[in-house]
């Protein structure tokens, strides 16, 4: 998995599951410190496969950072994300950006 900061969002790219879930959650929580903003940005643009456990982490982030006063948001969430998100029901707790 490849991870990096651009401006306001963290860009993740490649596989994101449960191998790459430690790496992501540590990244993730770093970017929700550093957002100088309210609005925190993943971008999952680049993200080839996705698994539940991978949601999960992502999830369980939008909480926190509600609980840091911020709005966490995914950005370029393809098909297939966007399924796991209706098939395991976490659609309910992260907010995804609407394509352009």
């Amino acid at each position: 998995m490849d991870i990096r900061f651009d401006g306001p969002a963290l860009v993740l790219a490649g596989h994101f599951d449960a191998r790459s879930t430690m790496e992501a959650r540590a990244a993730i929580y770093q970017h929700i410190e550093q957002c100088e903003g309210d609005e925190v940005i993943i971008d999952l643009t680049d993200v080839d496969g996705v698994d539940v456990t991978a949601l999960k982490v992502l999830a369980v982030a939008t909480r926190s950072a509600g609980r840091e006063g911020q709005h966490l948001r995914l950005r370029g969430c393809g098909p297939a994300v966007r399924r796991l998100l209706h098939v395991s029901h976490l659609f309910r707790l992260v907010e995804v950006e609407r394509a352009a």
